[in-house]
């Protein structure tokens, strides 16, 4: 009967306008508070977390700045969060292990440092003045050090007489060109001139470069999020004593990087993951390996690691006897695998933990029964548990929700939950999932006054006989018998997943059914959160199959008698941004269209973005080779230009080198050759990131401008 009444409840909401409710406003997103970064205290008594909000920058009124501050809630019959840092903002909370302290990172002169805040109260105090920066803190058991981050440029590390003693030289190749040992790293007294010797002008040129008057390329990944860049830095570990002053230790040594490390629960050894055997470059091993060592550092030997594969995520258990970790090929588009292993075993010892999705942040129960971890899967980023015996699954909460965050001691699990009804919560459950109840307010109070479409999920067989699901949401202000306009959504990646769970879209998707507009997106072959088969069902094409799930469900929301086939828009970004491109060089039926960040020639993609590895990996080769050449002519949307003729806009930030801007213009430039409607927008400093974490009034920018620019054509 409960059930029933939801469902009666549900439809009478999707059909009648919510009475003294707002519409969601494109400046609503300024409003939304995103959680993050939660931790447990060691007995479970109560949880610090990380709140980001939007505010005003003292600068100008027009411009926002996003300020993190750190909260923390104690368990009991009154648990009301609370906010423990008010200025200069503060990331990344760790718990002393008494519970009596927690370390936070704070910026300080544009480097991250470690500070500790009592609560027994007070001001924050800086612990480290680390010249490198000091990041991601984590406690020893007794509470005596912590541990930390620091990334360390090549130029630094090399004259770094404790991190590099004797200022040895890589022992791989830097792939200068003309030089075999890597000499021209050796230390030099020659006096920088530029008419003067050979030398002399070599350490003039060098001059130039460290005053970025020049930048100089020699290794494969030369692109970053915002530039060029032909530095190398490595991720080093040191730990400090926990009072001002105490001069931080190195842990880890060498030309290599460490992606995560960690104390065993006796506080007297380190777990580690990096790849410290390879005598390749960095850019070109792609291997990974775990390892353990001293929590000195010292004796560090490999518990995990084989050529072609990755071995990541090391979690140990409580009692340091079981090594929880992932594992994978490289240079395959797959779903890693979960395994656990004895500390003092061997891969011969592997027990695999069968669950046909990407697995994230695993964390260990208190007896060693259940792996957790969340994982997204058909629409939603559920919580899990594994029973690491019977290896069963359980999932603890629904598809229609995600959880971004979560930590679990002895029976109290508290996490982050995103659904439609609320971009971000706090929660508090039992170990099981269960009894679960809302912690605070931190968006609630404003979204249970806006008027919210709420997606109705449905699903069809493709072509290859796989399930593809999809979700429809009207107008906040349907009625039945009109006509509205339709906008199909399309997901970037290409293995991203969408669903009432996800909460990048949040906003967008309300702001255009506050708007009027219908919207319907969909999950189409080569997405994640369906398995590994689903993963791979788009190699090699990228355009054609893809796109014949988004306009089937584009076509089955048709079906239903509501849409203006008069007014069918079409939006996407990133992957998604290319299969727009595809989808109107090949279809006519869209009155306009809109692509972000997108990737429209896939030869460029290859030499100007940074995920280059998408087109071997995706297509077989590498652009001069002439079978793949024939795939990635086929399968760009820059091949069908002279196709195009629907009214489109494109999107671009200025620093986005993840796919790379240069195609965008090639393909603004083509159409207006041909003499198509065509508007490019370009957004300076804008990475790729721009509309989920970029400049507010960026995100604000792009948000209207693709509004504006479909009320041009369906008006």
């Amino acid at each position: 009967m409960q059930r029933l009444m939801m469902c009666v409840w549900l439809l009478f909401s999707l059909q009648l306008p919510a009475q003294n409710k707002q519409p969601v406003q494109v400046t609503d997103m300024l409003k939304i508070r995103s959680i993050a970064d939660v931790t447990l205290s060691a007995d479970g008594s109560k949880a610090a977390f990380t709140v980001t909000t939007i505010e005003n920058d003292s600068d100008s009124k027009l411009d926002y700045k996003y300020v993190n501050q750190l909260w923390m809630v104690s368990f009991g019959s009154n648990a009301i969060p609370r906010q423990l840092t008010t200025k200069e903002g503060a990331t990344q909370p760790a718990w002393s292990p008494d519970g009596k302290q927690l370390a936070f990172v704070r910026t300080v002169d544009n480097k991250p440092q470690i500070f500790l805040l009592s609560l027994d109260g007070g001001e924050a105090i800086q612990l480290t003045k680390f010249r490198y920066g000091a990041s991601t803190p984590k406690w020893r058991p007794d509470g005596q050090q912590i541990l930390f981050t620091a990334s360390i440029p090549l130029t630094e590390l090399i004259k770094d007489s404790i991190l590099n003693a004797g200022n040895a030289l890589p022992y791989w190749s830097l792939e200068k060109p003309g030089f075999t040992h890597n000499e021209q790293l050796k230390a030099t007294h020659a006096r920088p001139d530029p008419d003067g010797t050979l030398e002399e002008v070599r350490a003039y040129l060098d001059n130039n470069v460290t005053d970025k008057k020049a930048r100089v390329m020699n290794k494969l990944n030369f692109q970053d999020e915002r530039n060029v860049n032909g530095d190398l830095s490595f991720n080093q570990y040191f730990v400090t004593g926990i009072k001002p002053g105490d001069v931080p230790v190195a842990v880890t040594h060498g030309f290599y990087s460490f992606s995560k490390v960690d104390f065993t629960p006796d506080g007297k050894q380190l777990i580690l993951s990096g790849d410290v055997d390879s005598l390749q470059h960095p850019n070109r091993s792609q291997e990974n390996e775990i390892f353990m060592a001293n929590n000195d550092g010292s004796q560090l030997h490999k518990l995990l690691g084989e050529a072609g594969k990755q071995f990541t995520n090391p979690a140990l258990s409580p009692s340091g006897k079981w090594l929880a970790f992932q594992f994978s090929g490289i240079n395959l588009v797959t779903v890693p695998q979960l395994a656990i292993m004895p500390v003092n075993g061997t891969a011969k010892d592997m027990i695999l933990l069968p669950f046909d999705r990407s697995k994230e942040n695993l964390l260990w129960s208190a007896d060693e029964k259940y792996l957790y971890f969340t994982a997204p899967s058909n629409g939603g980023f559920p919580l899990y548990k594994v029973d690491v015996i019977t290896k069963k699954v359980e999932q603890l909460t629904d598809y229609n929700s995600g959880v971004t965050s979560f930590d679990v001691v002895n029976n109290t699990l508290v996490f982050v939950k995103t659904e439609t009804a609320n971009p971000f919560e706090l929660y508090l459950a039992d170990g099981n999932g269960e009894h679960v109840q809302r912690i605070g307010d931190f968006n609630e109070s404003w979204v249970q006054n806006k008027q919210l479409s709420m997606p109705e999920k449905k699903t069809f067989t493709n072509n290859k006989g796989m399930t593809i699901e999809y979700w429809v949401m009207k107008p906040v202000n349907y009625e039945p018998g009109k006509k509205y306009p339709l906008l199909l959504e399309i997901h970037g990646g290409p293995t991203a997943m969408w669903g009432p769970g996800e909460n990048t879209m949040w906003h967008e998707y309300q702001f255009f059914c506050s708007k009027g507009y219908g919207v319907v997106y969909c999950n189409p072959r080569g997405s994640g959160g369906y398995g590994e088969s689903f993963l791979r069902a788009n190699i090699n094409d990228w355009g054609k199959g893809p796109s014949s799930d988004v306009l089937t469900a584009l076509d089955k929301t048709i079906a239903e008698g509501w849409a203006d086939t008069s007014k069918l828009l079409v939006t996407g970004g990133s992957y998604a941004g290319y299969l727009v491109a595809w989808i109107i060089s090949h279809d006519h039926r869209f009155k306009a269209a809109c692509s972000q960040r997108g990737v429209y020639d896939l030869s460029t993609f290859f030499g100007e973005g940074n995920a280059w590895r998408l087109v071997p990996n995706y297509f077989g080769g590498y652009p001069w080779e002439a079978s793949a050449k024939a795939n990635l002519v086929r399968e760009s949307p820059i091949t069908y230009v002279q196709n195009i003729t629907t009214p489109y806009i494109i999107f671009h930030g200025d620093n986005d080198r993840r796919t790379g801007f240069v195609e965008s213009e090639m393909l603004y430039r083509s159409l207006k050759v041909l003499g198509r409607p065509v508007e490019y927008v370009r957004h300076p400093n804008a990475t790729h990131e721009i509309t989920r974490s970029g400049d507010n009034r960026q995100r604000i920018d792009q948000m209207l401008r693709t509004w504006e620019f479909f009320e041009r054509w369906i008006n």
